[in-house]
């Protein structure tokens, strides 16, 4: 099973690269991400713009690989992200590996039929995507307010691109 192995590979991550002495700096950057993420899994339910397909077990949906991505994944890639982050130099050398990693991995996903798109989303979305996130993380940690207004109007484009019609919210 796919999920269990990228269990044990963040697991792993966490181990060793994550500096456990200071999970409360991050830890403020960490809700506000599952806070947006849980907020667009809630309002959206009816009209995601992916999917978390499992392929080995049936009861495997993507409710409960959303859950695992959310509250256990997430977290850990945020905590070295934000570890590493350098806010000086080599900020847009950093922060694109990143983007080029959480790509890459959802291209992989894609490809192996573990991550589906919908509704208009597709692997170029992503990517745009994942330029806002690590953006927005990386001064959500430093500036935390400043990180809210930007992300208010990006939220608001996204809506008027992705918007379903108001029937189709649960």
């Amino acid at each position: 099973m796919y999920l269990i192995l990228v269990v044990v590979v963040y697991l792993l991550f966490a181990k060793f690269f994550i500096d456990w002495k200071r999970w409360k700096d991050f830890y403020p950057t960490v809700q506000f991400y599952i806070i947006c993420n849980l907020t667009y899994n809630l309002i959206f339910y009816n009209h995601t713009l992916w999917e978390y397909k499992a392929v080995t077990v049936d009861w495997l949906n993507h409710t409960l690989i959303e859950c695992v991505f959310t509250f256990f994944i997430i977290p850990v890639v945020i905590m070295i992200y934000l570890r590493y982050f350098p806010y000086r130099k080599k900020k847009v050398l950093y922060v694109s590996c990143w983007i080029t990693y959480f790509t890459f991995l959802e291209y992989l996903f894609h490809k192996k039929g573990l991550f589906l798109y919908e509704n208009g989303w597709n692997l170029g979305w992503s990517a745009v995507f994942n330029i806002i996130m690590f953006s927005i993380l990386g001064l959500h940690h430093k500036k935390p307010l400043l990180a809210l207004i930007f992300s208010i109007p990006i939220i608001g484009i996204l809506l008027l691109i992705f918007h379903p019609s108001f029937h189709e919210l649960k």
